[in-house]
């Protein structure tokens, strides 16, 4: 678990937390969680200025090397919604890395070039890191508007433009789902909800983006690594070992198994507060997670 960072968030409440998780008398929660007010779902209470309000804490973080977990975007309706990410990483995170270099940072959903960019212009290594969604990894803006508007394809950050790097199997990215299941009441209504339903096909995903570029020629990516021909001898770090690692957690000791299996997905799941559409929903893909 991670706790909501909040303006009214004291210091001693983030020192009981890792002292208990660190302990082993309680192991429950190991980070921090920034959400800028009013910037995706359920951040109404999140942040409205981490200068002002929230130094104390940073700093009773870096005591306990306890992570800061970024939803990087600002809220102010002036900036192009297309921006928000860049915005943030100008006025708010470049600001907080330079005041405290220590202190552990985790960009989530990272979505943009200037994220990437900036990730790896950071001078200490192993103190800024970033996760990559499977969504934010395989489509762009244009699937937003494809034959229509596409709610289930909704998300914040939202999809951006295509972005090209290269860097290689970077121990500073790692997999973050992001994964949010909303029902299709709240998906496809006149506020539908940010959010996709990532988690049943989040490694095949992964997995077909590791495998082969020269596959996926009808789609478009934020390219985080420099794929060659196959790049799956990098998938089991990216997935298991490099996010565990930088939070200081240890490695799951169980194991999961993908074989090269043809499947589809399910159109719908039903569950009592009704049906969700998981991503790439009644589509075909080429990874299947299989009994060891």
């Amino acid at each position: 678990m991670t706790l909501y960072l909040t303006d009214t968030t004291k210091s001693y409440e983030n020192q009981t937390s890792k002292s208990t998780f660190v302990s082993g008398e309680c192991q429950v929660v190991f980070g921090v969680k920034l959400y800028p007010a009013g910037a995706t779902t359920n951040s109404q209470d999140g942040v409205t200025d981490l200068f002002k309000k929230c130094l104390p804490v940073l700093q009773e973080m870096i005591e306990h090397n306890m992570p800061l977990l970024v939803h990087g975007e600002v809220t102010n309706l002036e900036v192009d919604m297309f921006d928000r990410e860049k915005v943030f990483i100008e006025t708010v995170l470049s600001l907080s890395v330079q005041k405290f270099s220590r202190l552990k940072v985790v960009m989530e959903h990272v979505t943009t070039m200037d994220a990437v960019k900036f990730v790896e212009s950071c001078t200490y290594v192993g103190f800024v890191a970033a996760t990559v969604t499977p969504q934010h990894l395989v489509l762009n803006r244009n699937f937003l508007f494809q034959g229509g508007l596409q709610p289930h394809n909704y998300c914040l950050p939202v999809f951006n433009r295509d972005i090209h790097t290269v860097t290689s199997g970077s121990k500073r990215f790692f997999l973050g789902t992001d994964s949010a299941p909303y029902d299709r009441r709240r998906k496809e209504c006149s506020y539908g909800c940010a959010g996709i339903y990532n988690a049943p096909v989040a490694l095949s995903v992964y997995a077909k983006m590791f495998e082969k570029f020269s596959s996926y020629k009808s789609m478009t990516y934020i390219w985080l690594f420099a794929f060659s021909e196959n790049a799956l001898d990098k998938l089991e770090a990216f997935t298991s070992f490099n996010g565990s690692d930088f939070c200081g957690l240890s490695r799951n000791n169980s194991k999961i198994k993908l074989s090269k299996t043809p499947w589809k997905v399910s159109e719908s799941f039903s569950y009592a507060s009704g049906d969700i559409t998981p991503m790439f929903a009644g589509e075909m893909l080429n990874w299947l997670l299989a009994p060891l």
